[in-house]
């Protein structure tokens, strides 16, 4: 594993971990990570897929884990950060996994938010597939019913003053998601309360981006998802319009595992059996050749 520092725009670098496999890599795999969620926590999977011949880029989005400035160490407070600013964070990765093998297949590996930002990439072209995990649109009422019983006060009390208080959301000090740049933290909230989520938020111009992707997605959904839904995880695949898309279920019983959850899939316990599925998932992305549909294909 070698660590790097990438710059995405002027006077902004991000963190980056660089994983490669012992022979020629038959394809490289950029993770996007969730958010509040450290690159360091996708470690494991990230060597494991080495394993089976990947080349694996993971970075962490500027204001957050190893790319918080060093004068941002203490607090956010001031530091200037959206959403489609981690998009290009998240691009910038891609650019340099294109770069480091044009002739290999480039897929994403988005992890719930990860999964959410391809649709804004302005090179959507340079991705030959994406495999969402625990993905799906934020919109508060697509929440799972525990994290539903609590979201009107995270976002309409909690998230305000405590950005208001200090200047960005303190997510480690109340022990909620993380701490997220203030305009980051406002951005989701805009998403999160409209029905059509970052569709809706940002209007027609988020529409004709998530128009563009032309490369298949498919959607790996947890039947046991503390935080997103089934119908969550098909809004999402209905934003990518024009991309052919597959979903498909797991349980927790189909691993012989008491849960797996919304962070699960990527925890060692589930290396002979999780993982083995997601790097199989790869093949079934070239598979999906058939038009795009609203309501995507389910399997168990």
């Amino acid at each position: 594993m070698e660590h790097r520092s990438l710059q995405v725009d002027e006077g902004v670098r991000i963190a980056v971990r660089l994983y490669e496999p012992d022979g020629a890599p038959r394809a490289s795999v950029v993770i996007g990570g969730a958010m509040g969620v450290r690159q360091a926590f996708y470690e494991p999977f990230a060597r494991w897929l080495t394993q089976q011949g990947l080349r694996v880029w993971t970075f962490d989005y500027r204001g957050c884990g190893e790319s918080r400035p060093a004068d941002a160490a203490a607090s956010l407070r001031g530091f200037e950060a959206d959403l489609f600013d981690w998009t290009r964070d998240y691009e910038a990765v891609i650019d340099a996994a294109k770069a480091g093998g044009r002739d290999i297949p480039l897929y994403l590996l988005g992890h719930s938010l990860g999964a959410q930002l391809p649709g804004f990439l302005q090179r959507p072209q340079q991705v030959d597939g994406l495999i969402s995990i625990a993905a799906g649109s934020g919109y508060w009422r697509e929440n799972a019913p525990r994290l539903k019983r609590g979201v009107l006060y995270f976002w309409y009390l909690l998230v305000p003053l405590a950005t208001r208080i200090w200047g960005y959301f303190p997510g480690t000090r109340l022990r909620k998601v993380g701490d997220l740049p203030r305009g980051v933290i406002l951005q989701w909230r805009r998403w999160c309360l409209d029905p059509r989520y970052g569709m809706g938020a940002e209007g027609e111009a988020a529409v004709r981006s998530y128009g563009k992707v032309r490369f298949p997605v498919l959607a790996l959904s947890m039947t046991d998802d503390e935080l997103m839904t089934l119908e969550g995880t098909q809004s999402l695949l209905s934003f990518y319009s024009g991309a052919p898309s597959a979903l498909q279920r797991i349980a927790p019983a189909d691993v012989q595992a008491r849960r797996i959850g919304h962070f699960g899939l990527f925890r060692e316990q589930f290396s002979q059996s999780l993982w083995p599925r997601v790097a199989d998932s790869l093949h079934d992305l070239a598979a999906l050749t058939a038009p795009a549909r609203n309501v995507p294909h389910t399997t168990a």
